[in-house]
């Protein structure tokens, strides 16, 4: 039986409540009685450290492609010498928040919802809080706090490898100098470029962790389910990011002048 379009916008705005309260009630917990730092450590290595190859590769492979369309792209017209500007400013405010956020929805994000998903159709979740274990504290919260501190650090070491990409495409392979490539950056590069990219990382890693540990937590239907669960919450963070990666950028752009005033950028 195929739903109505009513039922089906009333099937979402539940599972849009459903997902506001557990943001809010991980949020509580976090700030009541944060989960053991043990439980935070493995997350954090589970999504920060094991996730460094797959975001190095990707870093670095953009910042090659970007400095190779730069160069050729700008050197007819006089102005090669801005293809460091263009790799940097590329990778720090959008490429690199942005294609890390994808990488580690697809190697964490899955992995979360998959691994929540079983646990909730085998009914480990359920055991959990028989033992008078809250579920929240010790499976969500700590993949919570690590997302957050994990996706800037990450983004960051992303942002690195591509400018070290480009560089040695715009030197190794353009003929370009060493200094032709970084002279422009202290001058041109803000830090208003620098803190908007972690900014955009931030809320990147929120969206990746709560939807993946919402349709983990929500999955029902068996080992089919999960598949789908799994499915869905990678899809669905890639919508949000892309959608919220607009809306923080045009939010970020016009709040510039405001927040030079305020910091003295």
């Amino acid at each position: 039986m195929i739903a109505s379009p009513l039922q089906t916008a009333r099937k979402d705005l539940v599972a849009l409540g459903s997902y506001t309260l557990l943001i809010l009630s991980v949020i509580w917990v976090v700030l009541k009685r944060p989960p053991q730092w043990s439980l935070i450590r493995d997350q954090m290595y589970e999504i920060g450290v094991r996730s460094l190859p797959v975001v190095a590769i990707t870093g670095f492979s953009t910042g090659m492609v970007l400095a190779a369309q730069s160069f050729f792209q700008l050197s007819d017209k006089g102005l090669a010498g801005a293809t460091g500007l263009m790799v940097t400013k590329a990778m720090l405010v959008e490429l690199g928040p942005v294609l890390t956020a994808f990488m580690v929805t697809g190697r964490v994000g899955a992995s979360i919802c998959a691994e929540l998903g079983t646990m909730r159709v085998t009914e480990q979740i359920d055991a959990l809080s028989s033992m008078s274990v809250n579920p929240l504290r010790y499976l969500v919260a700590p993949r919570f706090i690590s997302g957050l501190l994990m996706l800037p650090l990450l983004t960051a070491f992303s942002c690195l490898m591509g400018i070290i990409g480009g560089l040695l495409v715009a030197v190794d392979y353009y003929g370009m100098s060493t200094s032709a490539f970084l002279d422009p950056l202290p001058t041109h590069v803000t830090t208003f470029d620098v803190v908007s990219g972690l900014i955009k990382s931030f809320v990147f890693g929120f969206i990746i962790i709560t939807i993946s540990c919402y349709r983990g937590m929500t999955t029902s239907g068996g080992a089919a389910g999960v598949g789908r669960a799994t499915t869905n919450s990678v899809v669905i963070c890639y919508s949000v990011i892309l959608i919220s990666n607009f809306l923080l950028t045009v939010a970020l752009n016009n709040s510039y002048g405001y927040l030079k005033d305020w910091l003295h950028w």
